[in-house]
């Protein structure tokens, strides 16, 4: 008998060998964040265990040997992305960290009273509060793309939204509610016509589609490693080296130095102008592991499973009365979000608990789009390679039991 993708994958994720409240652990949050397989953890292990050292600061050969390992994950995420150069990689603890960086350091550079930044309706908190940050410093001024009901961008107000005095255009990738893919390519046409910088938030379509930044046409991008089925504590900023090279520091501290005095500092090279301190050396380098383990599996092969998964589990739960999935785009990664008449999430949430079912409930970081959506909250079931048509027909069947119970 053939084995599904799940079925062969899902034996290398310990996390998912347990039981919870006596049931079979069926994990569906995995846009929160993703199972570690075990050789993630085994990676980490040995680092830790015979290899750890700091980086960039010893002649000692532990030093020398750890230095090499980080400096190769930096090759390897300059390689997942098909970035120009290896100085264009700037390691930082997660996407979060990354959007603050690009806001405080590019928005310090770009903005000024009158300038717009411009992001979409369907964003996460993270790519919305580092930016009004920035505006608040520099009077710029945030507006954002609407959306379509069915969780499109609309891509007729691009025209309007994206104008002469906008500087900077920050976008999701791919939405951690809705699921939709958004056209970056189009966008960033669009944003080339008035002079603007484009920002894409990869870290919901990082571990699931191919990404080219030089195709995207975009001018930084970030990742997350917990995303990736990596460790947490870790990830990378993409950004094109000539902009790089203009930016200001986001952090003081060591090794992003060039010359200290109490007369005046001078600054490295990227990418290490941005990493000051001790960077996170050891989730760096289970992030180069995780990122093996994709591609040895394959993107395309991970997002045909999942989109499998995805049109089974919706055709089922659209057979619920009552129940309201959000984000029908034409173009969308395994997540779905819905509510059901009369029922609250978090309730919905509870009952699946019990049943040894993970799913996240609430907001989801994205208050402007739940305000636009005219809902409270949401449900959201998200795949990962490691689920299998058994985990859909025990989520389903949990849905509609919390709808007897609770409706």
């Amino acid at each position: 008998m053939t084995l599904s993708l799940g079925e062969r994958f899902k034996p290398d994720f310990p996390m998912l060998q347990q039981l919870v409240h006596g049931k079979p652990y069926t994990y569906l949050d995995t846009a929160a964040t993703a199972q570690k397989p075990q050789l993630v953890i085994d990676r980490m292990e040995r680092f830790y265990a015979t290899e750890y050292a700091t980086v960039r600061r010893g002649v000692y050969a532990p030093c020398q040997t750890a230095t090499q390992m980080y400096e190769a994950a930096r090759e390897r995420c300059r390689a997942f992305v098909n970035g120009s150069s290896v100085t264009e990689v700037i390691f930082v603890r997660g996407s979060t960290e990354g959007l603050n960086l690009i806001a405080s350091s590019l928005g310090r550079l770009a903005l000024k009273p009158g300038d717009e930044v411009v992001v979409t309706e369907m964003e996460h908190h993270a790519n919305i509060v580092p930016w009004h940050m920035v505006c608040e410093l520099t009077g710029a001024t945030l507006k954002a793309i609407p959306i379509t009901d069915d969780g499109e961008l609309q891509l007729e107000a691009l025209a309007t939204v994206i104008t002469d005095r906008t500087r900077i255009v920050s976008l999701t990738h791919v939405s951690n509610v809705l699921g939709t893919h958004n056209p970056i390519e189009l966008v960033a046409k669009r944003a080339r016509e008035v002079g603007a910088y484009v920002v894409v938030d990869g870290a919901q379509s990082s571990p699931h589609v191919d990404i080219d930044v030089q195709a995207l046409d975009c001018d930084f991008f970030v990742c997350s490693s917990h995303k990736l089925y990596g460790p947490s504590g870790a990830g990378f900023v993409w950004g094109r080296e000539e902009i790089l090279r203009q930016m200001p520091p986001y952090q003081g501290g060591g090794e992003m130095i060039d010359h200290v005095s109490f007369d005046r500092v001078t600054y490295d090279e990227p990418p290490y102008r941005f990493e000051a301190g001790t960077p996170p050396i050891a989730p760096v380098i289970g992030m180069h592991a995780a990122i093996d383990y994709i591609d040895a599996i394959g993107k395309p092969a991970i997002a045909a499973w999942e989109d499998h998964l995805l049109r089974l589990a919706t055709a089922e739960l659209e057979q619920i009365p009552g129940l309201r999935i959000f984000g029908n785009a034409a173009h969308k990664s395994a997540v779905i979000a819905f509510v059901m008449d009369g029922v609250a999430s978090m309730d919905i949430g509870m009952v699946l608990d019990r049943e040894g079912i993970a799913v996240r409930v609430g907001q989801h970081c994205a208050q402007p789009l739940l305000r636009r959506l005219g809902v409270h909250a949401t449900a959201r079931a998200s795949f990962g390679l490691y689920n299998t048509e058994e985990d859909v027909a025990r989520f389903v069947e949990a849905v509609r039991e919390a709808k007897e119970l609770l409706a």
